[in-house]
């Protein structure tokens, strides 16, 4: 059984591109020839609809599973991408905090759920907020991935988000690393984002991947069509630069291992 490198997708903040970026990464690196799994944690359930699973079809989602605690091969279901795999979310979710808050081992449920998937890559759609969800995410993950939109307030909050990441490395996962953050939203148009992305790497170093995430229409557009923009238009410049990412994070992890 291959031991599945588990990604975590955080960022507290809504709007960063972060649903996006793993139903794309997902893509892009099932296209790369990896069997990929993507967990929604996410209530809204947005990267189901993503990858063209409607809501009346996802009969058992990851709230069974965290709650009710079924089996996690209950929940896997096939998305447009073929060979992608995905656990989908559902509203019910945003009660799971309370419902699981007085429960022994509340923090390690997913990683308990994941122990026996035989994936090489599980990325994992984490919801807005540092709440009980993402704890388990990052009790589960190996690694941890951020989206960052080039805007003005970029950097606000990050330095919240990779304290919230050490203490989860203190106290509930000593493996877990920072596998990079990555710039979204980028518009070469606009100074303010050569701006951005120009104080995060100084400020960040070699966290942050080289590939940039441009503003594309068709990355916008894609979901409304049920598929990864790397379907919905291979050849534009959103799907070069998914595709750009996901050989960036191979590349890393392959020299990691040597």
């Amino acid at each position: 059984m291959t031991k599945p490198r588990i990604i975590a997708i955080v960022n507290q903040k809504g709007g960063v591109g972060k649903t996006t970026t793993t139903i794309n990464l997902a893509a892009a690196l099932t296209l790369r020839g990896k069997k990929v799994l993507l967990i929604d944690l996410d209530p809204q359930g947005n990267a189901a609809t993503g990858l063209g699973i409607p809501r009346t079809a996802r009969d058992v989602t990851v709230y069974d599973v965290l709650v009710e605690s079924r089996p996690i091969s209950d929940a896997i279901m096939d998305t447009v991408v073929p060979g992608l795999k995905l656990v989908p979310s559902h509203i019910d979710l945003a009660s799971a905090e309370l419902e699981i808050g007085d429960r022994a081992g509340r923090t390690t449920i997913l990683r308990h759920a994941l122990s026996r998937v035989d994936f090489d890559y599980v990325l994992i759609d984490c919801p807005p907020s540092l709440n009980l969800l993402t704890v388990n995410a990052l009790s589960a993950a190996r690694s941890v991935l951020v989206p960052l939109q080039c805007e003005f307030f970029a950097l606000e909050g990050l330095s919240q988000l990779l304290q919230t990441v050490e203490m989860a490395k203190a106290n509930i996962n000593s493996d877990l690393v920072i596998d990079g953050v990555m710039l979204t939203m980028y518009d070469q148009r606009n100074r303010l984002s050569a701006q951005v992305a120009a104080d995060v790497r100084k400020h960040l170093g070699r966290a942050v991947f080289k590939t940039v995430i441009p503003r594309n229409v068709r990355i916008a557009e894609a979901p409304s069509f049920g598929k990864p923009v790397i379907m919905y238009d291979p050849d534009c410049a959103g799907s070069k630069a998914y595709i750009d990412l996901a050989d960036e994070m191979l590349g890393r992890h392959s020299k990691s291992r040597k």
